[in-house]
């Protein structure tokens, strides 16, 4: 109940008066059965206007500190995304990468639509960044289709740092379903796992414009400013269908199946 009460009465009019949003390909979304949004990710608000411009409920992951919190914002927090029937899943553990499969696979056996974020957090910098394989193992372990969404101006109205909304043109691009049937059994193969997250990324990129770094979010958060290099546009652009992933491996995360969590709905 209170999943359509924000978005229709307590925040929707707040959100369609300050964003004044448009949706472009709705008619990609299936008005039944399941399938994965892959979404880009620029700002908090991805996860308020992508569900307030698709007519069906959407399930995210969400990371477990969202219902742990203390306090007042921790309660509020708690009690929010609990109400709206978010998932929470524990990013640090052992099993962590098996148990947010588990969790994405349960959403998707009862038919819903799974938002997930494969650059694993937000983007630093406006750019789009290289993405995680859980999405490509989810796709790979329940046969669903990927459909590509791209959230346009909403790092305008929620910059990064900033405290207070602004007015901006909101735009959501919804993207063809991709099918990775052809993938079928194939589930575990790294290879094919990263094949099916760059064409992924490869549609992002077509959809939001946005300049591709062939290096994880994460990395360029964790790294001090000054090693931080830029990368001219499209650089390294993500490979299409079946064009593989040469030269990844020496970018590989140091924990072992870090590249393979499905993404929660914030970082």
């Amino acid at each position: 109940m209170w999943y359509w009460l924000f978005k229709y009465v307590l925040l929707g009019p707040l959100l369609y008066l300050m964003g004044r949003p448009k949706i472009e390909g709705g008619e990609n979304i299936p008005s039944n059965g399941p399938a994965i949004l892959a979404s880009n990710h620029q700002a908090v608000l991805d996860s308020f206007f992508l569900p307030l411009m698709v007519r069906r409920r959407i399930t995210f992951l969400a990371k477990s500190e969202y219902f742990t919190g203390t306090g007042l914002k921790g309660g509020f927090q708690r009690w929010f995304f609990s109400s709206v029937g978010q998932v929470p899943i524990d990013r640090t553990g052992a099993d962590a990468a098996q148990d947010a499969l588990n969790a994405g696979v349960r959403v998707l056996d009862q038919g819903k639509l799974l938002g997930i974020y494969p650059e694993g957090t937000r983007s630093p910098d406006g750019r789009l960044y290289k993405g995680k394989t859980g999405m490509a193992r989810l796709a790979l372990e329940t046969g669903v289709k990927v459909i590509p969404v791209a959230m346009v101006g909403t790092d305008k109205m929620n910059p990064i740092g900033s405290k207070m909304w602004r007015p901006a043109k909101i735009t959501v691009r919804i993207g063809e379903p991709i099918d990775f049937s052809r993938f079928e059994g194939m589930g575990g193969n790294r290879f094919v796992e990263r094949t099916v997250t760059d064409e992924v990324m490869y549609a992002l990129m077509q959809l939001s414009g946005q300049e591709y770094v062939d290096i994880y979010a994460a990395t360029v958060k964790n790294a001090a400013p000054t090693k931080t290099a830029a990368t001219p546009k499209n650089a390294g652009a993500p490979k299409n269908a079946g064009e593989g992933d040469a030269g990844s491996a020496s970018k590989a995360p140091t924990t072992p199946d870090a590249d393979r969590l499905p993404d929660t709905q914030a970082g």
